[in-house]
C-alpha cells in the first residue's frame, strides 16, 4: 500500500513537500489541507480543455479506503472541443489528458463530457451510486485499513 500511495506523489503529477509522506491522504472534510491529486486533475484537464465549466468531485469517502484518500474521482467537464466528437471520442480525451494519475493514483474516474450546448440544456451533474464493491460491505476493512496504516 505504502509504494502505490509513494507512486502517486511523483513530483511531474502532484507537487509536493518531500517531507509529507503521504500527502494524498487527508481528511476529506477539511477544506484548507493540500488536495494534490484533484489540484493537478483540475489544471490538467483546464490546460488540455479549455472548459467552461469544470467540476472535480472526490468520491473517495464514498469507498473502502482511507480517510482523506484522492482515488475516487467524478469529472464534469464542458468544453467547445466536445463539439462534433462522440462520447467515446471525448472520454477518450479527458482519459488520455490524465493518463498518469489513471496508471498511479486515479482507481475510478466517471466522466461527463458534454458542450456548452448540451450544458445549457441540461446544467446538471449526475450523482455516483453508492459503492457495492465487495470491500464496502467487509466487516474485516476497518481492521485490514488500520494495518495498512501502521
Amino acid at each position: 500500500m505504502l509504494s502505490t500511495a509513494l507512486r502517486c506523489l511523483r513530483p511531474s503529477s502532484c507537487t509536493l513537500a518531500l517531507s509529507r509522506q503521504l500527502a494524498h491522504h487527508r481528511p476529506h472534510m477539511d477544506p484548507s489541507s493540500p488536495r494534490p491529486v484533484e489540484t493537478t486533475i483540475r489544471t490538467k484537464l483546464t490546460q488540455a480543455l479549455a472548459p467552461e465549466h469544470l467540476e472535480v468531485i472526490n468520491e473517495s469517502h464514498m469507498h473502502a479506503v482511507p480517510p482523506g484518500s484522492e482515488s475516487h474521482f467524478r469529472v464534469l467537464v464542458v468544453s467547445p472541443q466536445f463539439e462534433g466528437l462522440s462520447l467515446l471520442q471525448r472520454h477518450r480525451l479527458v482519459n488520455e489528458t490524465l493518463r498518469e494519475e489513471l496508471s498511479t493514483c486515479v482507481h475510478a474516474l466517471a466522466i461527463q463530457a458534454k458542450t456548452p450546448q448540451q450544458w445549457s440544456s441540461n446544467p446538471s451533474l449526475a450523482k455516483s451510486p453508492p459503492c457495492m464493491g465487495g470491500s464496502k460491505h467487509d466487516n474485516t476493512m476497518t481492521e485490514k485499513l488500520k494495518a495498512g496504516r501502521d
